[in-house]
């Protein structure tokens, strides 16, 4: 199991959708460790931001291929990651996704 915060979550996932719950629905959204528990993640959001975390879903999202745009062969593949969306008290934020457009 990891023992750092930094070890469990990678990075944060900023895109349009994850803007959108940031703001209005107090959703944010991380990269996590493929052993990643929704424990692990809640005690690592809150040590990291000190922040009230109230729900933590873990999504595993599958590995994808893509085609060659010359041979159109499916030459190139992505690697699959887990994704935790956190969900947090409403007085509470993260300042990684302030001032994201």
């Amino acid at each position: 199991m990891s023992n750092s915060v930094f070890d469990i979550l990678r990075r944060p996932v900023v895109t349009e959708k994850s803007h959108y719950q940031a703001s209005k629905l107090h959703q944010y959204v991380f990269e996590v460790a493929k052993d990643a528990t929704r424990e692990t993640v809640k005690t690592a959001v809150e040590t990291a931001f000190d922040v009230t975390v109230l729900r933590v879903n873990i999504i595993n999202l599958p590995a994808k291929s893509h085609r060659n745009s010359r041979t159109r062969r499916l030459a190139l593949r992505t690697g699959g990651y887990k994704k935790a969306i956190v969900t947090l008290a409403a007085e509470d934020s993260i300042p990684v996704f302030e001032g994201v457009e």
